[in-house]
């Protein structure tokens, strides 16, 4: 006897099914393992990363997922077609105990700025489907790139519904710009609450990022394109600075904030679709890194929190003029020069900065600003806005999150004097859940002493754009509530970032 085992996943209208004939005694000895999903991401011009973990109960206390104490063989495949009739690429990979079972494939020997599905084979089981793109060549400017990106989707905060509409929008590529978990403890009357106290350990990681993955829409949205992804704080601790704490609770010596530092790294990157360079190494891990889009845009996806100098003036909203100190750095000195050093490169007609906190200034009233922003690192932000002016960068757009909030900013050479040069543009992505359901108000805060912020919205969702040679396009999308599942998605406003002329034009 043979029985048909069959998974749908369904993006954006188009289900796509993955069917394996197997024997009935090899279900009956493995429960199923891909209750995680799939991820590819880091796409090159022939390779991507593809991602899987087994998890057949994703939430035990241990961190393994129900899995035994024993490596696994992982196949998995490549294929132009959803049916997989033929294979571009295919292999075996182990999936490790000591990795929680998470595997990290480079898929190589792929056609640049193509379309394949991919899929994975374990313990007699077949994995949803995923979707994924390499980039162009590296000479070449290929098709326009839809791309979204998003941040901060906190459980307890609400339903990932935003994650289900960026699927449904067929993007090309996904950027992430941290915050995919949250680490606190279980919220009474959250609208869902996280399992388990505040994390700490390396198991405590590993079954929150379970928890989030087995989320249906955020399967949905890592399948439906490759990733590029950044953490921000909350997946170690929150507002968090290279090795200095914002927070004493819960408490911890300095040997178990260095754990705590290493567990969330680890766990991090077995959740991620990364390439092996990004392995963390004790506690660090190398993230920020370049990834070419052939000649359309270049991503410099850029760490803010490993290798920053503690927030000023003890963090929060202050007037502190610390914060103004030449020598005070948000990247630390030699991500400042990677970076400025692939921005004088020229690769491509668009140089995107993809990164975590507020890059635009933004005081109150009383010249108050975030400390854990660009605001409290000033001398940083001017070297880089200056860099990239001095290397004569065409089209400089930095993609932030964060805030939980909507923006559109343009970036000034002098933010002291509105009628200064416009030198770039910002856009800053809403959270996914984080803060709740919002309100729908779109007046921008203390816009009389921040002229050059355009654009501002309180509802939950992401950023869809549109790249081409001629000009960014970008799409403040927003959902109605994240307090009930499955709300609608309207655009709240668009706006044009023209080739070679910095600044917004409203569509």
């Amino acid at each position: 006897m043979r029985s048909l085992h069959r998974r749908t996943f369904v993006l954006g209208g188009l289900a796509i099914a993955g069917t394996a004939l197997t024997g009935a005694s090899a279900f009956a000895a493995a429960p199923y393992p891909f209750k995680l999903g799939v991820a590819s991401g880091d796409p090159e011009s022939d390779s991507v990363v593809l991602w899987t973990r087994l998890a057949p109960t994703p939430l035990n206390a241990d961190g393994q997922g129900g899995m035994a104490d024993a490596d696994v063989v992982v196949d998995w495949q490549v294929s132009t077609s959803s049916s997989f009739s033929t294979l571009a690429a295919s292999g075996s990979v182990t999936a490790r105990y000591a990795d929680a079972h998470s595997v990290h494939v480079i898929a190589g020997g792929l056609a640049a700025d193509a379309d394949y599905y991919y899929r994975f084979r374990a313990q007699g089981h077949l994995s949803p489907v995923g979707r994924t793109r390499t980039a162009p060549a590296p000479t070449t400017f290929g098709r326009d790139l839809v791309m979204a990106f998003a941040s901060c989707s906190n459980w307890q905060a609400g339903y990932f519904t935003a994650y289900r509409r960026l699927a449904e929008d067929n993007p090309g590529l996904v950027l992430h710009l941290g915050d995919y978990i949250y680490e606190g403890g279980a919220t009474a009357g959250s609208v869902r609450e996280h399992v388990g106290a505040e994390i700490v350990s390396l198991a405590d990681y590993r079954r929150r990022y379970a928890l989030y993955k087995s989320d249906p829409d955020l399967q949905a949205a890592h399948a439906a394109a490759p990733w590029l992804v950044v953490p921000d704080d909350h997946e170690v601790e929150n507002n968090y600075a290279t090795n200095v704490r914002a927070d004493s609770s819960p408490a911890l010596t300095a040997a178990q904030w260095i754990a705590r530092r290493t567990a969330a790294y680890q766990a991090y990157y077995e959740n991620m679709p990364l390439r092996p360079a990004s392995t963390p190494n004790g506690n660090s891990i190398p993230l920020y890194r370049r990834i070419r889009w052939g000649k359309l845009a270049t991503f410099h996806m850029l760490d803010t929190r490993q290798f920053r100098d503690d927030q000023a003036c003890g963090d929060g909203w202050k007037v502190c003029a610390d914060a103004d100190l030449p020598a005070r750095s948000l990247t630390g000195a030699a991500q400042e020069a990677w970076l400025l050093d692939g921005l004088a490169q020229h690769h491509s007609t668009w140089d995107v900065l993809g990164q975590q906190v507020f890059f635009a200034r933004q005081f109150d009233a009383a010249g108050a600003a975030s400390m854990d922003s660009w605001d409290g690192y000033r001398g940083s932000r001017a070297r880089i806005q200056q860099g990239w002016r001095d290397r004569a960068v065409r089209n400089p757009l930095v993609l932030t999150g964060d805030v939980h909030k909507s923006w559109a900013n343009e970036l000034k050479a002098d933010y002291a004097n509105p009628n200064s040069a416009t030198i770039g543009t910002e856009l800053v992505c809403t959270s996914i859940s984080s803060g709740g359901d919002g309100s729908a108000t779109t007046t921008v805060p203390n816009v009389a002493t921040n002229p050059h912020l355009k654009f501002y919205s309180d509802r939950r969702g992401y950023v869809r754009t549109t790249i081409s040679q001629a000009q960014v396009r970008a799409d403040f999308r927003a959902v109605g509530a994240v307090t009930e599942h499955g709300a609608a998605v309207s655009t709240l406003r668009s706006y044009v970032i023209q080739d070679g002329l910095p600044g917004l034009q409203q569509v």
